[in-house]
């Protein structure tokens, strides 16, 4: 109770503190002295350390990549790990997506619930747990990373090459109440070199570019398709793209400029972990071009490809990779960027594989199907999946406190998204979405509920009160 009472009274700093960090457009840029992942990243990293500093916490930064708050003494420590990073904001906002504006009880702006108001919480979590005149027998750091959202995680690996590993912790960066099981991330791009084609027999619709999507962790809400006509197609252009619309639901929008014929594919944005939760605009858009005359070409055996093996699936099953186990259900496939032009065509995909299965298995299918295409693989990043058992200390502490806090039972669950939990031994991901909530994170309108923010800010503390005393 006393906890509870000293976060209320802080509301409209953790509310400011929010607003302040949603202003900053954190996201990743050209690398500069002190500032790995952009300017922009580097002055939010500043401005939460700020904040803590200004709360009474000892502060270091690590070369830009990263950087911590301190309070406590004790060999051992507790780790808070957040991120200040965040996915490009796309189209669609009603509201200012870098103002922090307050509406009908809610933050909105990009990094509200990913992951600036968690981060925000966390600091003044500990700041209560302070005031609460408790003994720490242990340190509480919050580590703030910055390349959480590509990831890399350079972030992570420069900073616990120069620091000590919590013995636990936990990361506020995905859902309630406790994610003992976080799914393998698999981030590749598929590749092809095409020959050229100047084949002026060819009477069809030649694909001169197609470009789309911001982040290949995001359902794209945006393609856009260049084809160049030799022959007026555009009766049959119209014919099929108003079927798409009519019949498949589809979004679409098209212009003829003299030889050319743009076509428009809009989706809606979500977490590449939950592409159901999204529309795809580039399996729309690619679905829709599959049923007009192309020519033939490499560029058309390419994106034919992507139809037959991709679509508008999520689960990977036409690529033959779909998979599931117990623990964390079924492998999730987003197909997030694309960048094609008639030289060249590259599409960023995003998986994420079952615990018990390892990327070697989803590689070596993937692999063996594209090269039968003379499609190369280009593997980017990934991530080795996390189970924490039932039985471990932190999660008995976590379920207690959530149960004190909410009076509901804290199930364990397991996420298709990847939090810095992986980061560090016995740590899992607490927060900060409760159940039944609209998950906004990477989609317009994003936004956290200001009394689910304080909800979360108590949690916290709670959580930093039970480990330290």
């Amino acid at each position: 109770m006393k906890l509870e009472k000293i976060v209320d009274s802080m509301r409209d700093d953790i509310i400011k503190a929010t607003q302040e960090l949603v202003q900053v457009r954190s996201i990743e840029g050209n690398p500069e002295p002190g500032a790995p992942f952009g300017n922009e990243i580097r002055r939010c990293l500043d401005k939460s350390l700020d904040i803590c500093r200004e709360l009474g916490f000892k502060t270091e930064i690590f070369d830009g990549f990263a950087g911590h708050a301190e309070y406590g003494e004790g060999d051992e420590i507790v780790g808070i790990l957040v991120h200040l990073d965040i996915v490009p904001e796309g189209s669609g906002w009603s509201h200012d997506p870098y103002g922090g504006d307050i509406a009908d009880g809610k933050i909105y702006g990009r990094g509200t619930i990913d992951d600036k108001g968690p981060a925000a919480a966390a600091i003044y979590a500990l700041k209560a747990v302070v005031d609460s005149g408790v003994k720490f027998n242990r340190r509480v750091r919050i580590i703030i990373g910055c390349d959480e959202e590509s990831g890399r995680w350079g972030c992570m690996k420069h900073y616990f090459k120069h620091a000590e590993a919590p013995m636990c912790g936990f990361s506020p960066d995905a859902d309630f109440p406790i994610i003992n099981s976080e799914m393998g991330i698999l981030i590749f791009n598929l590749e092809k070199e095409f020959e050229p084609n100047e084949d002026s027999r060819c009477g069809g619709l030649r694909i001169k570019r197609i470009q789309g999507g911001n982040k290949v962790n995001m359902v794209p809400d945006y393609c856009e398709c260049e084809l160049e006509m030799k022959k007026d197609f555009t009766d049959r252009v119209i014919k099929t793209v108003e079927y798409m619309k009519n019949e498949q639901n589809m979004k679409l929008e098209m212009e003829i400029r003299d030889d050319k014929c743009i076509i428009k594919s809009y989706g809606i944005s979500a977490h590449g972990a939950t592409p159901g939760k999204g529309v795809n605009a580039i399996s729309q858009l690619i679905s829709c071009i599959c049923k007009l005359p192309l020519c033939v070409s490499e560029q058309t055996e390419y994106v034919n490809f992507l139809n037959s093996s991709i679509g508008m699936e999520i689960d990977g099953k036409s690529f033959g990779v779909a998979m599931s186990d117990e623990v964390s259900g079924n492998l999730v496939f987003n197909l997030g960027t694309i960048d094609m032009s008639d030289k060249k065509g590259s599409v960023g995909i995003n998986i994420r594989y079952p615990v018990t299965k390892t990327g070697k298995e989803v590689y070596d299918i993937i692999r063996r199907k594209s090269s039968e295409a003379g499609i190369k693989v280009i593997e980017g990043n990934g991530q080795d999946p996390l189970y924490v058992p039932a039985d471990n200390f932190m999660i008995k502490i976590l379920q207690k406190v959530y149960e004190n806090v909410t009076g509901q039972k804290a199930d364990l669950i397991s996420i298709g998204g990847g939090t810095y939990a992986r980061a560090i031994k016995n740590a899992v991901a607490f927060g900060p979405l409760f159940p039944g909530k609209e998950e906004t994170a990477h989609q317009k309108d994003e936004y956290i509920e200001v009394d689910d923010l304080m909800k979360c800010t108590k949690m916290f503390a709670e959580a930093i009160y039970e480990l330290v005393k």
